[in-house]
C-alpha cells in the first residue's frame, strides 16, 4: 500500500529523506548527474532560498510498505500568477520508481494541495527560479545530464506523467554542436560587423573575474527585464536576482560570460560554462573533502561548453545584438582551444528567434524537455 506524507522541512531527517531519494533510484546510472546537496537542501530551507518568501512550496514523500518510492514538490508562484493573472500551480522535483500507483498518489495529493488554494490548472516540472532546469526528458536519454542546469530522468517517466491527464504545455529543445563547426554563418558576422561599426552597442570584455563581479548589479537588472516575452516569466524579487547572479558568477569563467552594452548599461548577455558534469557525478554531491579540488581540476579537462543563457532587452531586440553575441561567442571559444563540443541548452519552442538562432548555427537537435498541463 502506498501512503504519502508531507515533509516537515524542519525535521532534518525528514529533509534527508527527500533530498537523498534520487541517489537510490539513479545509482548505477551513467546519464544522471547528483546536485550538490548545499543546493538541494538550500530548496527546502524556507529561510535561505528566496523564493519562500513570496510563494508556497510544500514537499511530499510517497513510502510503500515503508520504504520510500517517490517524492514530489507543489508550488503556488504568486508573483507569476500575479503578472499573467492566472491561477496556476506548478509541481517539481517528482521523482519515482516505475510504479504507476505511486505516480498516481503523489500527483492526487498535488491536485489536492492546488484545489484547497483554489488554483485551477497544474503545470510541471517547473520549479523555484531561473535556473531550475523545465520539464521531462522525453528525448535524448542516452546522452549524460548537462550539469545540473538540465533535468535528467529515465524514460518511463513520460508515462507516469501522461497517465494522469497531463498534456504538453510547452518543449525546451537542446542543441550540440562541434566546436569546429561553431562557426558562425557568413551572414552573422556581415551584421556583427554592421553592428560594431554603427557603434551603439558594444561587447564588453571581462579582464577578471573581480571585474565581472563589479558589474553584477547590472547583469542581473537586465537578467530581470530581458525575458518579460517567454512563456516562463515572472518579475524576480531583488533577493532573487541576487541569489541568480551569484549562482551564475560562482561558476563563471569571466571569458565565457558575454555582455551587450549600451551606454555603459547592460542590454544583452550570452552565459557559457565549462561542463563539469563528470566531476559533479564523482563528487556525488559533496564538494568536500574531494569534490572541490576535483571540480576545479574538470575546468581544465572538460572538453564540451554549455551555453545556457541568452537575452537581449526587448527594446533593443531586432538590431542585431543576437549576431554580436554569437559572434563575440564564436571568437571566444576559438581562443579556448579546449573544447571540442558544445551544448546550447533548453531553448523554448515559443522564443522563435532563438529557435532560428540555432538552425543558423547549425545545431543539431539532441535533448527535449516537456513541460505539461492538467487543468483541475
Amino acid at each position: 500500500m502506498v501512503t504519502v506524507a508531507k515533509v516537515n522541512t524542519e525535521n532534518r531527517r525528514q529533509v534527508r529523506r527527500f533530498v537523498q531519494l534520487p541517489q537510490r533510484l539513479y545509482s548505477g546510472c551513467r546519464q544522471w548527474v547528483p546536485p550538490l546537496n548545499i543546493d538541494a537542501y538550500n530548496q527546502l530551507n524556507r529561510r535561505k532560498h528566496p523564493f519562500h518568501e513570496h510563494s508556497d512550496v510544500d514537499f511530499f514523500l510517497a513510502t510503500r510498505d515503508g520504504r520510500d518510492v517517490g517524492r514530489i514538490a507543489v508550488i503556488e508562484n504568486k508573483p507569476f500568477n500575479a503578472y499573467h493573472k492566472t491561477r496556476k500551480a506548478d509541481f517539481y522535483l517528482f521523482e519515482c520508481e516505475d510504479d504507476h500507483q505511486a505516480a498516481e498518489a503523489l500527483f492526487n495529493t498535488a491536485f489536492e494541495w492546488a484545489r484547497a488554494r483554489g488554483l485551477d490548472s497544474i503545470v510541471g516540472p517547473k520549479g523555484m527560479g531561473p535556473l531550475d532546469g523545465y520539464g521531462i526528458l522525453i528525448f535524448g536519454h542516452e546522452h549524460r545530464q548537462t550539469m545540473t542546469m538540465l533535468n535528467y530522468n529515465y524514460a518511463y517517466y513520460q508515462q507516469l506523467v501522461e497517465a494522469q491527464g497531463f498534456v504538453k504545455e510547452v518543449d525546451f529543445v537542446s542543441c550540440y554542436l562541434s566546436a569546429e563547426n561553431f562557426k558562425i554563418p557568413e551572414r552573422v558576422v556581415r551584421i556583427a560587423e554592421r553592428v560594431m561599426q554603427r557603434g551603439n552597442l558594444e561587447v564588453k570584455r571581462f579582464r577578471n573575474k573581480r571585474e565581472l563581479i563589479a558589474w553584477a548589479d547590472r547583469i542581473g537588472k537586465a537578467y530581470n527585464e530581458a525575458f518579460v516575452h517567454n512563456w516562463e516569466y515572472y518579475p524576480l524579487s531583488p533577493r532573487e536576482i541576487g541569489f541568480v547572479v551569484e549562482n551564475i558568477l560562482t561558476v563563471a569563467d569571466h571569458r565565457l560570460i558575454k555582455i551587450i552594452t549600451h551606454e555603459d548599461q547592460v542590454v544583452g548577455f550570452l552565459f557559457a560554462f565549462h561542463d563539469v558534469s563528470a566531476a559533479l557525478q564523482r563528487a556525488k554531491g559533496n564538494l568536500l573533502p574531494f569534490g572541490l579540488p576535483d571540480l576545479l581540476l574538470e575546468l581544465r579537462r572538460t572538453k564540451t561548453v554549455a551555453v545556457n543563457g541568452m537575452g537581449i532587452l526587448p527594446e533593443h531586440q531586432g538590431h542585431g545584438g543576437n549576431a554580436l553575441l554569437y559572434h563575440a561567442m564564436g571568437n571566444t571559444l576559438m581562443e579556448f582551444r579546449q573544447f571540442e563540443h558544445v551544448e546550447m541548452t533548453q531553448v523554448a519552442e515559443t522564443t522563435r528567434q532563438m529557435r532560428a538562432d540555432l538552425k543558423n548555427l547549425n545545431g543539431l537537435e539532441y535533448k527535449n524537455h516537456r513541460v505539461y498541463r492538467r487543468p483541475l
